[in-house]
């Protein structure tokens, strides 16, 4: 099922409010982990599948891409998108990510942020990155954590007077489709487990290079209120792959 809840203009409206929208990968609380990730850009093909306001592809071009492509469904986000284009070497296409059907070995580096949880078949994915992907190159991505999104209220328990208890996990086997609540509006997500995510991959014929559920930084554990509370649960997963 392809949805699009980011050409909503109530829900577009709201997001274009985000730190990590109006600030970019700076104000991406996962950032200051997932760049380390990534790998050399000089001369490399890029594709960027869910690539939203385009930061990743602008990122790339001026770390010395050769190229970027940016997949993204949704209209509003790629009309932001090509405001910002600072290139010619950046190109946009208005695409779901299921739909991509490149021919091999076309890109060197495919990367992802905070999408895959939005599509039903991480493992239809994997295979069509890998087909994409020349010999040897990477493919990096960013999910919400499955113990985030297991229950799929995406929010804490409170006691009567609203301090925090805990996070909710439950059904976390029965993975599939989540009804949310993000930025005070309904949006349906695809819950799936850890293992899903790594043996996807595996079976597709990655090599994992790098799995990591990032902590905030320092910066902003003191700058940003109640940032101290994610540290009492994952909220994001990183993973970073090589083709073989």
């Amino acid at each position: 099922m392809k949805e699009n809840k980011y050409d909503d203009n109530v829900f577009f409206e709201k997001y274009s409010q985000m730190d990590r929208s109006k600030k970019g990968l700076d104000g991406a609380g996962e950032w200051h982990v997932l760049k380390q990730m990534l790998p050399d850009f000089r001369g490399k093909r890029i594709l960027d599948l869910g690539c939203g306001f385009g930061w990743h592809c602008e990122y790339a071009i001026k770390n010395g891409a050769a190229s970027a492509v940016g997949i993204d469904i949704s209209e509003k986000m790629l009309a932001e998108a090509h405001a910002k284009r600072s290139s010619d070497a950046i190109s946009y296409i208005c695409l779901p990510i299921e739909d991509i059907a490149f021919p091999p070995s076309s890109f060197d580096v495919v990367i992802s942020s905070l999408a895959f949880h939005y599509i039903q078949s991480f493992e239809d994915i994997c295979k069509k990155v890998y087909d994409s992907l020349s010999p040897g190159s990477n493919f990096v991505f960013s999910v919400e954590h499955p113990v985030f999104t297991a229950y799929g209220t995406e929010d804490w328990y409170y006691d009567d007077r609203g301090n925090i208890l805990h996070w909710p996990v439950d059904r976390y086997f029965n993975e599939g489709r989540r009804s949310t609540i993000f930025l005070g509006e309904t949006v349906q997500k695809y819950h799936k487990t850890l293992t899903t995510y790594v043996n996807g991959l595996i079976r597709t014929g990655f090599e994992i290079t790098g799995l990591i559920e990032p902590e905030p930084s320092e910066e902003m554990l003191h700058t940003v209120s109640g940032m101290t509370d994610e540290l009492r649960r994952p909220m994001m997963l990183l993973v970073s792959a090589r083709k073989r």
